[in-house]
Formats: structure tokens, C-alpha cells, sequence
């Protein structure tokens, strides 16, 4: 089944993006994140949630009510579906089970409970309505991969994997944040072959390329780029800063509690 993404044209005078993933239920820090994006310069245009808003706990929920409704003059979150909204899902019937599921292998299957009896059905009802992610002028903004939220992007996996992955989105960078970790990995020009086989016809193969941008240099290479985590280390949020007008890419380390402090 194809996943919808959200699809929106336009190229905005001075945009300034902050992309944030893994709330993970942790509003204080989720708070302590929007503190700092008001702070910045230039103002920030758009905010995106890659996912991960819950964590299993009735915390979950808190996060959730603060996100569907900011406060005034605070930005829209752009919101997309991640593993813990997608597992939501498939335990309430609402979407179907992957054949290999990592987050389960990763959780326990007693999360499966939690997510019952800890997540009111309305609030199921609304991740249902959420996109798999969104296309902005040649970016792709997701939890996971192109392939399914529940799959992780590092810069230790294959190349060969982090280049079919860019390689499916049609897109010149990818942000991700099932990892958890900040990071910026350069794909650089190379080639995939596919092949297919059938019982009644010959072999059939094809290669295409795919990395640099045409006419560009190295340092407009296609990019993934992890954005790091708000809520799963305390007191220590990450997120990523985005400008789509020169291509700067900025980690921030957000200090908050007892040790507050901005990085």
C-alpha cells in the first residue's frame, strides 16, 4: 500500500525550517524546544514533528493535546506518523502488521498492551489522518525511510542502502529521525541495477544513476540528514534547523531543567 505524503509547491521569501522527531511523551522538553525555536534568527517559518509523539505512557497524551492545539501566535506543527503512531494503528486494527516488525523486537511485546489502555481511541483516530510524510520543493521530511517508518537510517548502514533509499524519494535531501541521532551523510554519485525475473519472460535489467545534483558541486551533493531526538535523553533535547534558501543545516542541543543551557 502506498503511504500519502504530504505534497506542497511555493518557494517562501527567507524560510527557516525547525524539524523535530521523538517527544517520545517528555512535554518539558518538548516546551524546552519551542523556547529555543523563538529565540532564533532568522524567525523560523515552519515547524516540523517527524513523529514519535507517544511513548507507550499516559505522558503521551499530554504531548499530543499541546501539539493539535498551540498557543496563540506559536507556529502550526506539520505533524507525520512515526513507529510509535504506526503501532497505534496496528494494534487497533487500523493498519497492517509488517511481516519483520523492529519495533517490537526492540520494545517487547508488552507494549502492546500499554498502547492499548493508554491511548484514547480518538487520539488513534487522528494519527490514522496523518501523512507518512511531506515533499517541500526538493526535500522528502519522514520518521523512518522512504520505505517505512519503522526502518532506521545511520550513517553505519550500507551505502547501498542509504542510496536505494534517497534514490526511491526523487528528492536532493532526506530528513529522518527514527535514529535519533544528528547527523549529515553525503550520497555521492553511484549506480543501481535492478533486475527483474519471471517464470515466462527473459531477464530484464536496469541501471540508473543517482547522487549529485547535475551541474552542481560536491557540497550540493544530495543529503540524509538526521535530526536528532526531543524527549529521550533528559534534560537533553536535539533538533535541526533548516534553511531551504542557502542549504545551512544547524543541530541544536537544548539544556533544560536543573542544567539549562542552549547549544
Amino acid at each position: 500500500m502506498t503511504q500519502p505524503i504530504s505534497v506542497s509547491g511555493g518557494y517562501k521569501a527567507m524560510m527557516q525550517w525547525a524539524i523535530l522527531s521523538g517527544i517520545e511523551g517528555n512535554l518539558a522538553a518538548y516546551e524546552a524546544v519551542l523556547q529555543d525555536i523563538r529565540r532564533q534568527t532568522p524567525k523560523v517559518t515552519d515547524l516540523y514533528i517527524l513523529g514519535d509523539l507517544i511513548d507507550g505512557t499516559p505522558a503521551g497524551n499530554a504531548v499530543v493535546e499541546r501539539i493539535r492545539h498551540p498557543k496563540k501566535g506559536e507556529l502550526i506543527p506539520q505533524v507525520c506518523k512515526g513507529a510509535w503512531e504506526e503501532q497505534c494503528l496496528i494494534v487497533r486494527g487500523l493498519a497492517a502488521e509488517p511481516e519483520d516488525n523492529p519495533f517490537l523486537v526492540e520494545k517487547g511485546g508488552h507494549i502492546l498492551k500499554q498502547l492499548w489502555d493508554h491511548v484514547p481511541r480518538e487520539t488513534v483516530q487522528w494519527f490514522s489522518q496523518l501523512h507518512f510524510g511531506f515533499a517541500e520543493l526538493d526535500c522528502l521530511l519522514l520518521h523512518g525511510s522512504s520505505l517505512t517508518v519503522f526502518e532506521t537510517l545511520t550513517p553505519d548502514i550500507s551505502p547501498l542502502i542509504l542510496l536505494d533509499r534517497l534514490s526511491r524519494t526523487g528528492s536532493n535531501r532526506l530528513f529522518c529521525g527514527r535514529s535519533g541521532q544528528t547527523f549529515k551523510y553525503q550520497v555521492t554519485t553511484g549506480q543501481l541495477a535492478a533486475t527483474v525475473t519471471t517464470l515466462d519472460t527473459p531477464q530484464m535489467s536496469q541501471n540508473y544513476t543517482v547522487g549529485d545534483r547535475p551541474g552542481t558541486d560536491d557540497a550540493a551533493a544530495r543529503l540524509i540528514v538526521g535530526v536528532g531526538n526531543v524527549g529521550r535523553i533528559p534534560n537533553q533535547a536535539t533538533y535541526t534547523l533548516y534553511s531551504p534558501n542557502n542549504d545551512q543545516v544547524i543541530f541544536r542541543t537544548v539544556r533544560y531543567g536543573t542544567a539549562a543551557g542552549f547549544g
